[in-house]
């Protein structure tokens, strides 16, 4: 191997491995990984159709994703998850009860991380994936 081709190696190498050093670091998140176990393994939200899940997690703010937001009615997302109340109004009996198991739902998840040591408060982030993956797109408001 000529000179120029084994330093050129040898640079090469070393940002590969300054690279994954880097993105290792980036995925590397303990404390998320920890967060996210409680609420998978609670027996209330782990049995909802939804799963919440931990995404992040800086200076004591606890992020976790919700399929709904200003962008995304609760409506469409609830038709999806229960088929019982497509097509029913806002102020069905049924799509308020849902709507509410959601709200509690929500609830919990956040309780359960405010009530982790080192997390002061939460934020939500909407799961564009699981609505896109169900065929929600995310409506643009002018």
């Amino acid at each position: 191997m000529d000179r120029f081709t084994r330093n050129y190696s040898i640079a090469l190498g070393l940002v590969i491995l300054v690279a994954l050093g880097f993105w290792v670091k980036s995925v590397w998140q303990p404390k998320v990984w920890e967060l996210d176990e409680i609420l998978t393994s609670h027996p209330s939200l782990s049995t909802y159709p939804y799963q919440f899940r931990v995404r992040a997690f800086k200076d004591g703010v606890a992020v976790i994703s919700t399929p709904r937001s200003f962008d995304v009615p609760a409506i469409r997302f609830l038709e999806i998850i229960n088929p019982k109340v497509a097509g029913k109004s806002q102020d069905d009996p049924a799509m308020i009860a849902a709507q509410q198991d959601l709200i509690d739902h929500q609830k919990l998840a956040m309780g359960l991380m405010l009530g982790q040591p080192g997390v002061t408060s939460v934020d939500w982030e909407l799961d564009t994936q699981w609505l896109a993956d169900h065929g929600v797109h995310r409506t643009t408001n002018p």
